[in-house]
């Protein structure tokens, strides 16, 4: 019973600390905006930036359906590419020595550098955004769902082989499942970077999406719209996480009952 207090007082603390410290910052930043008396285009208040996002909804809704609609399309090739690599790479070392390096060094290169060749080689449609996308994410999947593979328990692998069981029983029954918390760990890591991505490749030309919104925004000083985006991409993010999230509970119940 003590235990069980005990635990609900730290889940309570989880949720209650957060969301009071975001409103306490939230209520001095407003203050400080008013005793300031700034410019509304330079830094505008909380209350101010729910209002335009209030009267703005229809309009944030019309290019949220496009960032969301890039941000899943990039996500899946994501995990279709990062699943497929990840294996590869843990059937065959050579294969391993040859791309892995290769994998840790294209992280170097910054996204940003990269989606303005995306646009001149496949122009201002759908098809670079969701590249972009992909980009962004396949690599934490990959490398995760990669060391999963590698740290399996290899006395298992052992046991199931002196018993007869072939490459593909041992990859199902033994590598697969105690891979699979690696792969959602990556999996969560891309899902709060794919509308950041999506965001990006619409920076650099679109016609939809919140990426243009906010560029259309900034550029008339619409600083209040800005932020009202930003709610919107954090809010977009959290909800991916949290589908993830739910995802991983109905696929790995065994591993929530353990921890």
């Amino acid at each position: 019973m003590k235990r069980s207090l005990n635990t609900d007082n730290r889940d309570f603390a989880a949720i209650f600390l957060p969301g009071f410290t975001l409103l306490f910052l939230l209520i001095l930043w407003e203050i400080a905006v008013e005793i300031s008396q700034v410019e509304a285009w330079i830094l505008p208040g909380p209350s101010q930036i729910v209002e335009a996002l209030w009267q703005a909804r229809e309009l944030l809704w019309r290019h949220s359906t496009q960032t969301i609609y890039e941000t899943v399309l990039g996500l899946g090739i994501a995990v279709v590419v990062g699943i497929t690599l990840a294996t590869a790479i843990d059937w065959s070392q050579s294969l391993r020595k040859a791309i892995y390096p290769l994998l840790i060094i294209s992280q170097t290169i910054p996204i940003i550098a990269v989606a303005p060749l995306l646009i001149i080689w496949f122009g201002y449609g759908l098809l670079p955004k969701v590249l972009v996308v992909a980009l962004v994410c396949f690599f934490p999947i990959t490398i995760n769902l990669a060391d999963g593979y590698r740290l399996v328990d290899r006395d298992m692998i052992r046991l199931l082989s002196a018993m007869g069981a072939d490459t593909r029983k041992i990859f199902t029954m033994v590598k697969l499942p105690a891979a699979l918390p690696f792969f959602f760990s990556g999996l969560r890591i891309a899902g709060t970077y794919s509308v950041m991505g999506a965001v990006i490749g619409e920076w650099l030309g679109a016609s939809k999406g919140l990426g243009i919104f906010m560029t259309r925004s900034s550029q008339s000083y619409l600083t209040d719209r800005v932020f009202a985006a930003i709610i919107v991409i954090t809010c977009l993010s959290l909800l991916i996480y949290l589908i993830i999230e739910g995802v991983a509970r109905l696929v790995m119940p065994w591993y929530y009952r353990k921890t």
